[in-house]
């Protein structure tokens, strides 16, 4: 495996996402694990109508790195805005998201395949910029967020969301433990790029922060067939060929090596609320 960050290799994306099927099993997963946090899109709605001055009127919110369109629903259900969309740069993903509105006809919601370093709207177009989980995957991360400066309108919104640099160690410590990957502990972590410490910073280059939140996100694992449902598609493990993407084999590898128990994790979710430059109107 190459010594690159797997969320910063363009080579690697096709792999991480090119089947919603991988992003979708490791999802589901984690959030049957999860024991403690609110869910994130219920968040930045809430963000979204404490922070924003007519979140009753709202135009055009744009979704950034959408995924499976779960945000992007949940944004056009509640906020009723005129229009969403999402964007992202996966083709499959953005497949699945469209499949998934087709079955909500009433929502104003649209899905595009996309570049977020280069947005496809005009300068002061949106009222909302919600970048949730999807900064990390940038090199520039503060490209993106100068792009969402120039995107938004005068006193739009911009809600970013990221995780914490030691996320999920104790998963860590568990690869590292069974010897499936000695060295789990030393990898770099997945959201160096744009993670919890740095957020705020980031987004003040190019906006005005309003508010940062953090919240702790606890998740229960039922043992190690719960386990290997989330660690046999994460690209952070040195994993064998044949256990990379194999969550029976990696299972069936997991109850040789350790007693089967529960294993209980931690991330940390850092919410940033910024707005354009210029104030409210």
């Amino acid at each position: 495996m190459s010594g690159t960050n797997p969320f910063l290799d363009p080579a690697r994306q096709a792999e991480l996402y090119g089947h919603a099927s991988r992003l979708a099993g490791r999802s589901n997963a984690l959030m049957r694990a999860k024991t403690a946090g609110r869910p994130v899109p219920d968040s930045i709605v809430g963000l979204v109508r404490n922070h924003h001055e007519r979140p009753d009127r709202l135009g055009l919110v744009l979704d950034l790195g959408c995924g499976r369109g779960t945000s992007s629903l949940t944004l056009a259900q509640e906020l009723r805005t005129r229009r969403v969309v999402g964007l992202d740069a996966a083709p499959a993903l953005i497949e699945q998201a469209r499949q998934r509105a087709k079955r909500l006809p009433a929502l104003a919601v649209s899905f595009h395949h996309g570049d977020f370093h280069h947005l496809p709207v005009s300068a002061g177009s949106c009222d909302v910029i919600v970048a949730a989980f999807c900064l990390y995957h940038s090199p520039r991360p503060q490209t993106v967020v100068a792009e969402i400066g120039r995107a938004l309108a005068p006193g739009g919104l911009a809600v970013l969301v990221t995780k914490a640099l030691d996320s999920y160690r104790e998963m860590d410590r568990l690869v590292a433990a069974t010897g499936l990957d000695p060295r789990a502990e030393q990898h770099e972590s997945l959201y160096v790029s744009a993670h919890s410490g740095n957020l705020a910073d980031l987004a003040a280059v190019s906006l005005d922060v309003l508010g940062v939140e953090h919240e702790e996100h606890r998740f229960t694992f039922d043992g190690h067939d719960h386990v290997a449902e989330y660690l046999a598609t994460n690209p952070k493990y040195d994993l064998a060929p044949g256990l990379y993407g194999d969550a029976d084999a990696l299972a069936a590898t997991l109850h040789e090596l350790l007693p089967d128990e529960p294993l209980t994790t931690r991330s940390l979710v850092t919410f940033v609320v910024a707005q354009a430059r210029g104030g409210r109107r």
